[in-house]
C-alpha cells in the first residue's frame, strides 16, 4: 500500500453557455493505492488501483449568469466574489515504471471523481473547482502524470 497527497493552487476561467466566470484556491486530496500487479525484477513498477478524498477551498466570481427574461428574451446577473468550498472522492487506477536506474518513477493514471458537497452561491452549481476540473455535474474524470520519488 502506497500513501498519496496531493496538493496544489489553481486559478481558471469558465467561459461556455452565457455563463462567465473565474475562480482561483487551493486543493488537497489524501489517499492510498494497492500494487495489483507487480514486476518481478522490480516491485514498484506495476498497476495500481485506490483513492483519495479531497477537499478545495475557493474563491469564486460570476461576471455572468444568463436568465430568462420577460418574454423569453435573453438577460444575464453578475455576482460578486465569493468563497466557496468542495469536498469530493475519486478512484486511482494506473501504472508505474521506473525511470534508468534511478529512484524517480513516472505514473501515469486516470481519476473518476465524485462530488459528495459543495457549498453554493445563491443555489449556482460551481462551474469550476479547483481540483476537480471544469464541470457542473457531481461526475469528473481526470487524468494526470506524475514524477515520484523513493524514499
Amino acid at each position: 500500500v502506497h500513501a498519496v497527497i496531493d496538493a496544489g493552487f489553481e486559478k481558471n476561467i469558465y467561459q461556455k453557455n452565457g455563463y462567465d466566470a473565474k475562480v482561483n484556491g487551493p486543493f488537497l486530496k489524501l489517499g492510498a493505492f494497492y500494487m495489483l500487479a507487480k514486476d518481478t525484477e522490480n516491485e514498484f513498477n506495476g498497476f495500481y488501483a485506490g483513492g483519495k478524498v479531497a477537499g478545495s477551498f475557493y474563491s469564486q466570481e460570476y461576471m455572468s449568469v444568463p436568465v430568462r427574461g420577460y418574454g423569453g428574451s435573453n438577460a444575464s446577473v453578475s455576482y460578486p466574489s465569493s468563497t466557496q468550498s468542495s469536498y469530493w472522492i475519486e478512484g486511482t487506477i494506473g501504472g508505474r515504471v521506473q525511470l534508468f536506474e534511478s529512484n524517480f518513477y513516472i505514473d501515469v493514471n486516470l481519476q473518476p471523481k465524485y462530488m459528495v458537497f459543495t457549498t453554493k452561491q445563491d443555489d449556482i452549481q460551481p462551474m469550476i473547482v479547483p481540483g476537480f476540473g471544469r464541470s457542473s455535474s457531481k461526475f469528473n474524470m481526470g487524468f494526470a502524470w506524475n514524477l515520484a520519488y523513493k524514499f
